[in-house]
């Protein structure tokens, strides 16, 4: 089966011009302030809408034909938005504590750092028409035809952030809890040495599935930005404060996704055992 890709990576939007000031811990106002500079209400929004249109797959793949109006509203519950928002924020708070925000926010409050998010949520939700991203895969071949500059900065956010190697361990940590899931629930039986060797049996095809997606993704989002401000993008990440960000996204999101495909898992497994009575 596919991986979960997230573009996950959902890079961090903040291009960084830091402010220096005195040091203090994350508080919750800090928190909220974050929250709502990265538009996570949307981000989700967007994830919500992912996760159905997954569901949806494997129901099709997996499940009668018969059965798929019941699968998807079951689908539906398990990718509620509040919950997923709730799961999010915890991790981001878990991930950041005793975090000072006020120099990241100082940015990502700024009308440069509200574009970013915007052009990074505005591609993730045109991904979500498979008609959209094929073109964005076929943009993508046509600038390395040109040696496109921009894919030179692409290609060292990805390095700097390790998106890639990231989203290959959060994507197969998602099969395997998926896996149990429907071993949990008495649709497969597996020892978790052979689900873990099936799981890593992928990690070839994840890779360059993240590696293709990423790709394409991050162009069709950062192309608009000039010269300049990929530059400014990619000093950030190269920074203490960068990797503290981007490690909290991927701690935040991957706990998100593995709860919600271990839980998909269950489901699926007692629809399928509802099926053979």
């Amino acid at each position: 089966m596919r991986g979960l890709l997230r573009p996950l990576a959902l890079l961090l939007p903040v291009l960084a011009l830091l402010i220096t000031g005195p040091a203090r811990a994350a508080d919750p106002a800090q928190l909220q302030d974050l929250f709502k500079a990265l538009h996570i209400h949307d981000t989700i929004e967007v994830m919500h809408d992912e996760g159905v249109a997954y569901g949806r797959e494997i129901g099709q793949d997996m499940l009668s034909e018969g059965d798929m109006g019941g699968w998807q509203q079951v689908v539906e519950r398990i990718h509620d938005k509040d919950w997923m928002r709730a799961v999010v924020e915890k991790g981001f708070t878990k991930s950041l504590k005793n975090k000072d925000l006020s120099d990241i926010l100082a940015f990502l409050q700024s009308p440069q750092g509200q574009q970013i998010v915007d052009l990074e949520i505005a591609a993730r939700r045109a991904f979500l028409d498979p008609a959209i991203e094929e073109a964005a895969r076929a943009r993508l071949e046509q600038r390395r035809d040109d040696k496109a500059p921009v894919l030179d900065a692409i290609d060292q956010l990805i390095q700097d952030s390790d998106l890639i190697e990231r989203n290959v361990m959060g994507a197969l940590n998602s099969n395997l809890v998926f896996y149990n899931g429907l071993v949990d629930g008495g649709a497969l039986e597996m020892s978790q040495a052979d689900i873990v060797a099936d799981v890593w049996s992928q990690e070839d095809t994840v890779r360059d599935e993240a590696r293709d997606w990423l790709n394409a993704f991050l162009l069709m989002a950062y192309e608009p930005l000039d010269k300049a401000e990929l530059q400014a993008y990619i000093a950030f990440y190269q920074t203490p404060e960068g990797k503290v960000l981007n490690r909290a996204m991927f701690d935040a999101f991957d706990a998100m996704y593995e709860e919600v495909s271990y839980i998909l898992g269950r489901a699926l497994a007692r629809h399928m055992q509802s099926e053979k009575l």
